[in-house]
């Protein structure tokens, strides 16, 4: 039997076609990416969350010359999010890129590890987490929930 898996994301022109309160939450993803540390790298990431109650948490990635002891920078939010913040749920995670691996026109989509973590972040609380990837020329991917970034993830 053959079966599918199917979703929609909606495609947004640039950041300044976002409700207001999406580009804060896009700028605040590039004011995380501004402090990443990735000498090694040279690939930066930064991600925000939105919270319920209308805080912005930020984290970015950070690198450590003992491969693979860093972490990416959803996880750093994700985490600071859950650990601070326990009982306010997520509503909203936006990740931004910089460096040799990716292009203008190219998403930088979150890799195995904090797409499980978004997945259990998300099946912790009953709203979805919504999900923004965003171009460096501005144009952002938006997902309705991280379940379409993992549909077969590890679950209780």
């Amino acid at each position: 039997m053959i079966q599918q898996f199917n979703f929609s994301y909606r495609l947004i022109p640039t950041i300044q076609d976002l409700p207001k309160q999406e580009q804060v939450l896009v700028n605040a993803a590039n004011a995380a990416l501004a402090r990443a540390y990735a000498p090694y790298s040279k690939f930066q990431v930064g991600a925000s969350v939105l919270l319920k109650s209308g805080l912005i948490i930020e984290g970015n990635n950070q690198e450590n010359i003992a491969y693979p002891s860093g972490l990416c920078a959803e996880r750093v939010a994700l985490f600071y999010a859950g650990a601070n913040h326990p009982n306010d749920p997520i509503l909203k995670i936006c990740i931004v890129a910089k460096g040799d691996l990716t292009s203008s026109d190219s998403y930088v989509s979150p890799c195995g590890p904090c797409r499980q973590v978004m997945l259990e972040s998300a099946s912790r609380q009953t709203e979805p987490i919504e999900v923004l990837l965003v171009q460096k020329s501005g144009e952002v991917l938006l997902l309705d929930s991280v379940q379409n970034l993992l549909p077969f993830g590890f679950t209780k």
